[in-house]
């Protein structure tokens, strides 16, 4: 274990050329980043995802019954243990052979126990309620640390001239305020790891992983190697547009539709501009070429700057979708969801049949009809599944 951490904490990697461990250890006149120290965001990041809890429990969950947002689900499926037990075991969507070997063992007809695997899917997604308090939470959290780097960073001369970042560099002494901003977001960001396999399950669940997992690396890799001054730039700019898009989903759970077209705009003016504008043009031009220059590369640099770049690649991807869903919302006069960051997994799936069987006979006999007299083919049209 020993020669592992010898191998993985190599100076030669994390450091620059005659920069050693010993040269950045803490002294009565200046501390530095420690690996050690973010040890502290792994139970900081459980107490973030209780608080969460609570706040959704008694913050946010008054605030959307104040504004009319129902606390139902969709439409829940009749219990039939055939069925369940296809549902769980085998398949949440069944093919058409499958579907005539039920319709056969139930005497129901293909058509009712479509409505019933659609319904049983709907019954998983959660409501409107549950939306806006996720979305109520991770809007507080962003207007908190958005408005703390502002006020933090404003007073630092690296905001003004990147290239502060780099003189002196890795002999800048850490502050206490760039140790809370650190500590805070490597812990809500661990906490956001954790509970995206408990939120709302999205379409872009892999991309969102990808992210959190990069945003922890940079993070990580950052803090360790002393290069927290362009890092909390990185932060910041990356708070900014998520306040925005929180805000506007929360206006379209609570059905504010002109509230939430106009924070979806200002939300894809400002993504847009900062991550493919500001994100390249000052971040990257600072981290590449900036610290090329005062610095000079090394292994670790290479790695930082191949996160940073990953980073710009999914900034171009979520930027593709917010322009389609911008145009879609010209097309229809508003916005109904975010493609960026507000689909579930399910919301592909087809709702109407295939063709082969919309044509399935929908005359059933008297013991069909007795079977389908529990709401699935006299009962309201089917909700939407997105």
């Amino acid at each position: 274990m020993a020669g592992i951490l010898a191998w993985f904490w190599n100076e030669r990697f994390w450091l620059p050329h005659n920069v050693t461990w010993a040269d950045l250890k803490n002294t009565e006149e200046a501390t530095f980043p420690q690996a050690e120290d973010l040890y502290l965001a792994c139970p900081l990041a459980f107490c973030i995802f209780m608080i969460r809890l609570v706040f959704e429990r008694f913050i946010a969950r008054p605030c959307a019954m104040g504004l009319k947002i129902q606390a139902n689900g969709p439409q829940k499926a009749q219990p039939n243990a055939i069925l369940e037990k296809v549902f769980t075991a085998i398949t949440k969507h069944p093919d058409e052979k499958r579907l005539e070997g039920l319709s056969k063992q139930l005497d129901w007809d293909v058509r009712t126990i479509q409505r019933w695997f659609r319904q049983r899917r709907n019954q998983e997604k959660p409501s409107t309620l549950a939306r806006f308090c996720e979305s109520m939470w991770r809007f507080t959290f962003y207007l908190y640390i958005f408005t703390y780097g502002v006020r933090f960073l404003k007073k630092t001369p690296w905001l003004w001239n990147t290239k502060e970042c780099w003189y002196n560099y890795p002999y800048q002494p850490l502050t206490v305020d760039i140790h809370y901003y650190y500590i805070l977001e490597l812990s809500f960001y661990l906490s956001l790891l954790l509970s995206q396999f408990t939120d709302i399950r999205r379409k872009d669940f892999l991309i969102m992983f990808l992210h959190h997992v990069a945003t922890i690396s940079l993070i990580t890799f950052s803090y360790v190697n002393n290069m927290a001054r362009v890092g909390t730039l990185v932060m910041c700019l990356h708070d900014a547009a998520d306040v925005l898009i929180e805000a506007a989903k929360m206006a379209n759970y609570a059905k504010c539709q002109i509230l939430c077209n106009l924070l979806f705009a200002m939300f894809a003016i400002l993504f847009i501009s900062s991550r493919l504008g500001v994100y390249p043009l000052w971040i990257l031009n600072t981290t590449l070429f900036e610290s090329w220059e005062i610095v000079g590369p090394y292994p670790s640099w290479w790695v930082f700057n191949l996160l940073l770049i990953l980073l710009q690649l999914l900034h171009s991807f979520w930027s593709y979708l917010i322009v389609k869903t911008a145009c879609r919302a010209i097309s229809k006069g508003k916005v109904s969801k975010d493609d960026r960051s507000d689909i579930e997994s399910s919301s592909d799936e087809e709702d109407s049949p295939p063709p082969s069987q919309k044509h399935h006979s929908s005359t059933t006999n008297g013991t069909n009809k007795n079977h389908g007299t529990n709401g699935y083919l006299t009962g309201a049209p089917y909700p939407d599944e997105h």
